[in-house]
């Protein structure tokens, strides 16, 4: 993983010059996509020149700089912060709390569920509550951590029949939006859930294997479940252009059925 200098009290030159870096854009790319100039780049990097607020949020779509960051560098520059933070019990979010419970309770019998930028759990359908069932105790407390209850000796991983193929695929996500969002808060969560010790794999807990070849269209999540045996495809999903800080770091996660049993199954708790 690639670590990064702190930004703390950087002018915004040095912040841009940072994401820019880190997109791997030269100042002449992102000056053409920001309907700009090299030299002008180049004068704001270096503290030679003040961009304006609206050139300040142009370069920061152009290099997909998260809605967090954009304030910050708006506040390098001398600028009011353009993205609120409100919090996702405040009336002015009802709406969209609404709107996701119905989201996530229409998906039943299937697992869904709601995380933001730490990956702690705001909203879980009963499909989701099914699989946990006798996790550790002390990993369901607020506030569930969806990476810790996945990866955790105490809570699903023993239960993952490809836990090495699913772990890594989890701690490669995490390095994508570290690289992304530049969290450190996110960092230590993953360092945290990277250092957890892999369950051994258990010789009696049942074959690793599908009784038939499934063609698998995606890695699926394979977990035991009350002595059988489900299998999941992970979708992600997010808002689109969002404007507040919140709601930009939400993401919906639901779990299709990889095989016909798994679907035949979970239509049968819901009957």
């Amino acid at each position: 993983m690639t670590t990064h200098p702190s930004t703390a009290g950087q002018g915004v030159g040095p912040l841009l010059r940072a994401w820019r870096e880190q997109r791997r854009v030269s100042q002449l790319e992102l000056a053409l996509r920001a309907d700009s100039s090299a030299r002008h780049i180049s004068f704001v990097e270096t503290g030679r020149s003040r961009p304006s607020e609206e050139m300040v949020l142009r370069l920061a779509e152009h290099l997909d700089i998260p809605v967090r960051e954009r304030n910050t560098l708006l506040l390098a520059a001398g600028y009011a912060p353009r993205y609120p933070e409100t919090p996702l019990d405040d009336p002015a979010l009802d709406a969209l709390r609404e709107g996701i419970e119905r989201l996530i309770g229409g998906y039943e019998p299937y697992p869904a569920l709601v995380v933001d930028a730490l990956y702690n759990v705001v909203a879980a359908n009963r499909g989701i509550m099914t699989l946990v069932d006798g996790v550790c105790a002390s990993l369901l407390e607020p506030p569930l951590n969806a990476m810790r209850l996945a990866l955790h000796p105490r809570g699903l991983a023993p239960r993952i029949r490809n836990l090495r193929a699913w772990r890594g695929h989890l701690l490669e996500q995490m390095e994508r939006q570290i690289a992304l969002h530049r969290s450190e808060p996110l960092r230590e969560l993953y360092e945290e859930v990277a250092a957890y010790p892999v369950p051994e794999e258990d010789p009696g807990a049942g074959p690793q294997e599908p009784s038939e070849p499934v063609p698998y269209f995606a890695l699926p999540l394979r977990i035991e479940h009350e002595g059988r045996t489900l299998s999941f495809i992970s979708s992600i999903s997010t808002f689109n252009t969002p404007m507040d800080v919140t709601v930009a770091e939400l993401a919906i996660e639901t779990l299709l059925p990889a095989d016909p049993a798994t679907a035949k199954y979970l239509q049968s708790l819901l009957s």
